[in-house]
């Protein structure tokens, strides 16, 4: 018996990458899987296809699993509430969602369009919300409810080339972290999770020079989506009913938890402080707790395990 026997789940994102490795292990352990792709482009920029997402409800109906296709959009609340309905209408109920969905549309940030900064955010912070809120009050009243959402180092550490991508990444933690406080008496879970994969997103990035093109190599090989997987769709199962307002990462074979901004330093004067006294005494105390501006490779420079 699967780990997620008798559960229902919704993954958006599910007919490439991560969303796909989750959709079709999720089936795997038992959940019955609405799959939810919108079947567009990286970039988001055309109409999307119903395709992808069929592709893998087909999949897992073949392998003896059952599983519905959906191709809207997450940007959409009236879509998103229909996503749950779906749910509700083909498999009785829905306990989890995976919302791994979205796309990217890199560019520094002084050359940044707003339409660009729209997009991204729109996907990945507005679809957060979407599927969080429609099914929120469902979860609450029921008292069982889980939801896993992604992050992204690019956010948590940085990755220059992406402040839409970063904000809104920041902005889905946030989300989660109070979805999680304001959802644990009533066993309203939210984590997240920043993702170490191959995916087409990855392959989008430039590779500017051969030691750029031996890590992209190494990360090819050694990260990968189904990984990934593993641990959104563990999140979902009963056994995981304690775990709630973190945010982890998955680096290959490497599980990771992140720490959450806590104080790390602090200075009081008496008398109060003026501009030249803080140029002068506080900012200079601090500096030694100063965080640098390396990448998120920076932070994870070693190959994945």
């Amino acid at each position: 018996m699967g780990v997620l026997e008798g559960k229902v789940v919704l993954v958006t994102g599910g007919g490439n990458g991560i969303g796909k490795e989750t959709a079709l292990l999720a089936a795997r352990e038992g959940a019955k899987v609405v799959v939810n792709d919108l079947g567009g482009s990286l970039t988001g920029a055309d109409e999307g296809s119903a395709g992808p997402a069929e592709t893998v409800a087909q999949e897992i109906r073949a392998a003896g699993g059952e599983a519905v296709s959906n191709s809207d959009s997450v940007t959409d609340m009236k879509a998103v509430e229909g996503m749950i309905e779906q749910a509700k209408d083909e498999f009785g109920d829905l306990h989890s969602i995976i919302n791994p969905a979205g796309i990217l549309r890199d560019g520094m940030f002084h050359k940044m369009s707003e339409d660009d900064w729209d997009s991204v955010v729109d996907v990945h912070l507005r679809g957060s919300f979407n599927v969080t809120r429609a099914a929120i009050e469902m979860f609450r009243e029921r008292e069982d409810g889980n939801f896993v959402l992604f992050t992204s180092t690019s956010g948590l550490i940085g990755n220059i080339g992406q402040a839409n991508y970063a904000a809104a990444k920041m902005g889905i933690v946030g989300l989660s972290r109070i979805i999680a406080m304001e959802g644990a008496r009533k066993n309203v879970r939210s984590n997240v999770i920043a993702p170490f994969a191959w995916t087409r997103m990855i392959a989008s990035i430039p590779v500017k020079d051969e030691a750029g093109a031996e890590r992209v190599e190494r990360m090819k090989n050694g990260m990968r989506a189904d990984q990934v997987a593993q641990l959104a769709v563990a999140l979902c199962a009963d056994k995981a009913k304690d775990t709630s307002g973190q945010i982890f990462a998955v680096r290959g074979n490497e599980v990771v938890l992140f720490d959450q901004p806590r104080p790390v330093k602090s200075l009081a004067r008496l008398e109060g402080w003026t501009p030249e006294s803080l140029l002068d005494q506080a900012l200079p105390a601090m500096k030694a707790n100063f965080f640098d501006m390396g990448a998120s490779a920076s932070v994870f420079p070693y190959d994945p395990v």
